[in-house]
Order: structure tokens, then C-alpha cells, then sequence
């Protein structure tokens, strides 16, 4: 089992003190976000007119069939993708109005994104790997920085694989070391992409139930699935059809699931 609650670090440098402040009524809105890509055939349209709204604290699920635009609504969510138009806004944050520079620097102190494929840097230690987003962001010391991904590895259950390179370490184990990697700033809100996908049954659970206590800690978490079953157990579930947002009943659910 992994540790059940994280404690937060109390000299926190992202502004925020585990809390996005922000002016809007949520955390996270789309307004009328559309996005079409150029393609041989033609315009495509991976999203068609978006309108969405998270509150903080919520965890939220994005299930859809593949080609659906989910992870398409995901990435105008985090700015690795821009909107053809409409607005994005996190917090404070006129997400879509942001160049390169800015969007980079925003997303890593404010979003922790977790891949299905752990994305972890091969010639790194797991400890490094941990280090990474606050070297990139340039917070906190160098000793401090060792500190806390220490703690962060502790509470996934993998200090004594911190001096290891992933490849010598399991594919649970390197998903654990990822989350602990996307909390390394103690971001207020993390995406998660799939990150079950490639987890045997029991390591889904743990991943799961660390999700859940998270969210008890007023983390925000949009998590993509195909696993049903699993987002049923989310606060809210998003199901994206043909680049629209659909209401969540058993049915839509079962189409998924196809």
C-alpha cells in the first residue's frame, strides 16, 4: 500500500501555499474552445466549441473513445496544445494567451502531468528524475531540492530505489516515481494521461487510492481513461464524443468501453 496522506512542504516558493488563487468563479474554464488541425483530407476538428469548468478539489475523469478529442481537451488544459480558438483559463492564468517561454515556466510550477508511459529520462536516477521539475523552474535549493524529492519518493514507496536508473526498476515502480516527480513542486492541480494503461490490477489500485488521497488534500486531478470502471469512482466523469462533451449516463459509459 502506498503512504496514505502527503505532507505538504511548509516553505512552499510557487506562490500559492497548495492553493491556486485565482478571480474566476473555477479553477479551470473552457470557453468555447475549438481546435482544428490541417490534414490532407482536410480541416479536422478535434474540438468543436469546448465549454467546461473544474472547481478546485475536484477529480475529475475524461473517458472516450480513441480519436475523440480527449486528449486534445486535456492538452489545451496544461498549454501544450492552443485552441484554434476560444479561451482557457486556469486561475489567474489566460492560459492560451501565453507564449512558449511563459507556458513552460506557468506549467511547471503550477501542473503536474503523468503519462502512461512515464516519460522518466533513461540516463538519470530515479532521484534525479524527481529533481527535475525543480531544477527546471530554478526553486529551492540544491540541498533542498534532494530533500524533497526524498520525501516525495518516501511517500510512493520508493526511497530505497532512489540511486537506481528507471530501467532497473519496475513498471508500476517507474509510474510511482512519476507522480512523485509531477508533485516535486507541489503543483495545485495534475493531469494525468492514461496512467493506468500499462499496470497490472493491483499496482492500478494503489495508483488510484494515492489519486484519491490527494484529492482529500484539495489537489485538482483530471485523470484519461478508458477504464470505466475506474472512472466511475471519480467525483465527475467527462465523456468526450467526436470533439463535444457528452453527459455521462450507462450508456455513453458502455460505448466506451467497446
Amino acid at each position: 500500500m502506498l503512504k496514505r496522506l502527503f505532507k505538504r512542504n511548509k516553505n512552499n516558493n510557487n506562490g500559492t501555499n497548495g492553493h491556486y488563487r485565482h478571480g474566476n468563479a473555477h479553477l479551470i474554464e473552457l470557453r468555447q474552445v475549438v481546435k482544428n488541425y490541417e490534414t490532407a483530407a482536410g480541416i479536422f476538428s478535434a474540438l468543436k466549441g469546448i465549454d467546461l469548468q473544474v472547481d478546485q478539489g475536484e477529480f475529475v475523469s475524461v473517458v472516450g473513445k480513441s480519436g475523440s478529442g480527449k486528449s486534445t481537451l486535456i492538452n489545451m488544459i496544461t498549454g501544450i496544445d492552443r485552441p484554434t480558438s476560444g479561451e482557457v483559463l486556469v486561475g489567474d492564468t489566460a492560459v492560451h494567451t501565453l507564449n512558449e517561454g511563459q507556458l513552460a515556466r506557468w506549467r511547471g510550477r503550477n501542473i503536474g502531468v503523468i503519462f502512461q508511459f512515464f516519460q522518466l529520462l533513461p540516463t538519470l536516477t530515479v532521484l534525479e528524475n524527481v529533481m527535475l521539475p525543480m531544477d527546471f523552474c530554478n526553486i529551492y535549493s540544491p540541498r533542498e531540492r534532494v530533500e524533497r524529492a526524498l520525501h516525495y519518493l518516501d511517500q510512493v514507496e520508493m526511497t530505497d530505489q532512489a540511486h537506481k536508473l528507471p530501467s532497473a526498476t519496475s513498471g508500476g515502480q517507474q509510474q510511482r516515481v512519476a507522480i512523485a516527480r509531477a508533485l516535486a513542486n507541489d503543483p495545485p492541480i495534475l493531469v494525468a494521461d492514461e496512467p493506468t494503461g500499462n499496470l497490472d490490477s493491483k499496482t492500478t489500485e494503489a495508483i488510484f487510492q494515492l489519486f484519491l488521497n490527494l484529492v482529500e488534500q484539495g489537489k485538482t486531478i483530471l485523470m484519461v481513461t478508458h477504464d470505466t470502471d475506474l472512472a466511475a469512482e471519480a467525483s465527475r466523469i467527462i465523456v468526450v464524443t467526436d470533439g463535444e462533451l457528452e453527459v455521462s449516463t450507462e450508456d455513453q459509459l458502455a460505448n466506451v468501453a467497446q
